[in-house]
């Protein structure tokens, strides 16, 4: 369903079984069928839905009759085998992001083939500070076979001048396509290309069934150009984030992985609103590297899905000791949820927020001001492009 929907009027066989002041027919079920048939007009498995899960496992166990049997150990042990079955002794090559999709995603192909997965993780420029350095040290650690690739000048060339956020979304994939390639093809007989797609990747970029509108572009779902003529391998196509958690803690994962925030493909590309530059990247790394490490020293990090930083393409006026500035401005974004789906604002105390912004506009020479978002998912999304 879309949220603009309405049922106007029920089937001759339909009978309803639930309504709502605002919604006439919030569900209906269908006499007469060789199978008891239900339709519902609201989402029983977001947050907000009061008793969803209930409505869901009655469904399931109930209705259907479904035993309820899956477990992290099950999915771990049905999918290296379907992975050993579509591989076989082939090579499979991986882009890797240090984000807890691609690191279970190759761990469990790596149970699978072992040395026959390479590893490629591209710095496009737009990653957190410091995290290149950092992600490849920790993957050192897995004993994933991985080589580190610095292409950030050219992302940077390539972005110089756009403004419209799918623009700059469709540039960052296509260039990470054109990178990633040209590092694939110096590995000999490749013929599989393993990625992290989950769920919501799938759901927000292609309209899975009707008229439902791609939400974004996410540079992962859809494969590479067919000049590659690779077959995928996506083990977490139909998980959610915190299944994939689940998996990975089952595989013995560090937290580090495990609990780090997602964070978006285009990276920091889309968190500059606007044209990306060197100097705006550097501004947002040093005021978000703040914002995660305060929250981090709180205790709230692990409280919270998602928090990151927009650098707005909008300069104030302030005054910083004796002298007038004139510099930017940064948005706090930080939101709490299960699955990404929807997302409700992170009520983060006000006296953090204080210490967050104070030491933000004292320590990053060119941001006069900070705010914070209180919007929820839906009608925003979690990110600002």
């Amino acid at each position: 369903m879309s949220h603009a929907d309405t049922i106007t009027a029920l089937a001759p066989d339909a009978v309803l079984i639930a309504k709502t002041d605002s919604i006439p027919v919030a569900a209906f079920s269908i006499k007469n069928t060789p199978f008891p048939l239900y339709g519902l007009q609201f989402h029983p498995e977001v947050t907000h839905s009061e008793n969803g899960k209930q409505i869901i496992k009655n469904f399931v166990s109930g209705i259907c009759g479904c035993l309820q049997d899956w477990t992290p150990a099950a999915y771990i042990h049905e999918t290296v085998e379907a992975i050993k079955k579509q591989v076989g002794d082939q090579k499979v090559v991986m882009a890797l992001s240090g984000g807890v999709d691609s690191t279970v995603a190759a761990t469990l192909i790596q149970q699978a083939i072992g040395e026959n997965l390479f590893c490629i993780f591209v710095d496009n420029g737009l990653l957190r500070k410091n995290e290149f350095e950092e992600v490849l040290r920790d993957y050192e650690v897995l004993g994933l076979n991985i080589k580190g690739v610095d292409a950030s000048a050219l992302f940077y060339s390539r972005l110089q001048g756009v403004i419209h956020p799918e623009e700059k979304r469709k540039i960052i994939g296509g260039l990470f396509i054109d990178v990633f390639h040209d590092e694939a093809l110096q590995i000999k007989d490749i013929h599989f290309l393993g990625q992290g797609t989950i769920y919501p990747d799938v759901i927000e970029s292609i309209s899975v069934n009707g008229p439902s509108a791609t939400i974004k572009s996410h540079h992962n779902v859809g494969g590479l150009p067919e000049i590659m003529k690779m077959e995928l391998v996506e083990p977490l196509r139909f998980l959610f984030k915190d299944e994939v958690r689940r998996i990975g803690k089952e595989l013995g994962l560090n937290e580090r992985f495990l609990q780090r925030h997602p964070f978006p493909g285009p990276g920091l590309g889309i968190r500059i609103i606007g044209e990306v530059t060197a100097q705006k990247v550097k501004l947002l790394q040093d005021a978000d590297a703040i914002f995660i490490r305060i929250l981090r020293e709180k205790g709230i990090y692990h409280d919270i899905w998602q928090a990151g930083t927009m650098l707005l393409p909008v300069q104030s006026v302030g005054v910083m000791g004796d002298e007038r500035t004139y510099e930017f401005t940064v948005a706090l974004r930080a939101v709490t949820s299960i699955d990404g789906m929807t997302a409700d604002w992170a009520h983060i105390p006000y006296e953090i927020l204080a210490i967050i912004s104070n030491e933000i506009i004292n320590k990053v020479k060119g941001i006069n001001r900070v705010v914070y978002d209180i919007s929820s998912k839906p009608p925003a999304t979690i990110e600002w492009e």
